[in-house]
């Protein structure tokens, strides 16, 4: 599993840090930073986030006080690391069922062992998020992050060390695995019919026990994939 992640803190220099060891993690996928619990809120309205890092002492609104607003409002409560100087404020932090807490400076190895902690939470809980109809994925591409609606996507093509994420507003190819993409889409919407592509069902126009076509083209399907596809599209219909 991959967290989509931000990070929040008031501090330039200590932000900075966190969103390095965050970049440096396998599993972390960094969405944004943010400088004031505010401009986070509003992101997180209309964004799907696994993860927060969180500074608590934050000028105008702290920490605290946005997991009391995000809890009492009607957001879907990501997990939550909590990061500060003041070690006295760890008794507080669990007390609101953070994953983890951690005091600056941040350690690698305390850094990392959070974020397993926090993939163990979504493993054992099962989190996983409804689909909704404005799904997103950010995608990197060419040096910069995209957001792709999970709808549009056609299909994904395995392309040597990278994937090829075909859309209905072109496409991108990205540093990644087919295993990894997998696991980022939502499931029930789509399809690993051939060790090199991954369909989004809902894009099917016809298929054949050699085929599946979408938008005239042709994506081959593995022979012991032609059962799982007829299930798979019973059971999205």
């Amino acid at each position: 599993m991959t967290l989509n992640s931000i990070v929040i803190d008031s501090n330039a220099l200590q932000r900075m840090d966190t969103v390095k060891k965050a970049n440096d993690h396998d599993a972390v996928n960094l969405l944004a930073e943010f400088s004031s619990c505010i401009e986070a809120k509003e992101f997180l309205s209309n964004t799907d986030v696994d993860l927060i890092f969180l500074e608590i002492d934050i000028p105008k609104m702290g920490g605290f006080e946005f997991l009391d607003i995000l809890s009492a409002s009607k957001l879907s409560v990501p997990k939550i690391i909590i990061i500060s100087k003041r070690t006295e404020a760890a008794f507080t932090s669990y007390s609101y069922g953070v994953a983890d807490f951690l005091s600056k400076p941040l350690d690698v190895d305390r850094f990392d062992k959070a974020i397993n902690k926090t993939l163990a939470l979504f493993a054992s809980t099962n989190a996983v998020r409804k689909p909704k109809e404005n799904q997103h994925i950010f995608v990197k591409s060419n040096l910069k992050k995209r957001k792709v609606f999970v709808k549009d996507i056609k299909w994904v093509e395995a392309l040597g060390d990278y994937v090829k994420l075909i859309t209905t507003n072109g496409s991108y190819v990205i540093l990644s695995t087919m295993k990894a993409f997998e696991n980022d889409l939502p499931a029930g919407k789509f399809l690993r019919i051939h060790k090199s592509y991954i369909i989004n069902l809902k894009k099917i126009d016809r298929y054949n026990s050699r085929f599946v076509e979408i938008d005239n083209s042709q994506i081959p399907l593995s022979r012991n994939k032609k059962n799982n596809l007829s299930k798979a599209l019973e059971a999205a219909n």
